[in-house]
């Protein structure tokens, strides 16, 4: 991928902070890991403490987020393009393990009756998730594009001119 322009402190510290918002949506998958392992529940919501005040402080605040963020980033030329790269593609994680979300824990858990096999799926999931979201972190913490398959594709594509 071809980009334009330096990417300073600023720009890598947002791209880097607009990964809690996948963090978050990963959580629900995470349920039955965080109860084995406290601390590890403890650090995430402490990391995602952010977060977690904007969604509870507000009404459709998911939805909300959402439109400022595709709005005022992602189709704004003026912000950089690593960061609007890094907008849309925490845009796409999240809207990805949305649809998990709903397919898994409507469809696919309840057919399989719960057990061993929902809590590796949904752990599988979890660490998945955390892992695509902790490599973007640090991918955009160094100042380089991550490159996750498909997803960045779709991302390039909706902040190319």
């Amino acid at each position: 991928m071809n980009w334009r322009g330096y990417t300073d402190a600023k720009d890598k510290i947002f791209s880097t902070l607009v990964y809690l918002f996948a963090i978050y949506d990963v959580l629900p998958f995470g349920d039955f890991l965080l109860r084995k392992f406290p601390p590890l529940r403890q650090l995430l919501y402490l990391l995602i403490s952010p977060v977690l005040w904007i969604y509870d402080s507000l009404p459709l605040s998911s939805f909300i987020v959402f439109l400022i963020l595709y709005f005022a980033v992602v189709r704004n030329p003026r912000i950089s393009d690593f960061i609007r790269f890094n907008t849309i593609q925490t845009i796409l994680i999240g809207i990805l393990l949305y649809l998990l979300q709903l397919v898994a824990f409507q469809f696919i858990f309840p057919g399989l009756g719960g057990g061993l096999l929902v809590e590796t799926l949904s752990n599988t999931i979890f660490l998945g998730g955390l892992a695509v979201c902790f490599y973007s972190m640090v991918q955009s913490a160094l100042g380089q594009y991550a490159k996750i398959p498909t997803i960045s594709d779709a991302a390039y594509s909706q902040i190319r001119y």
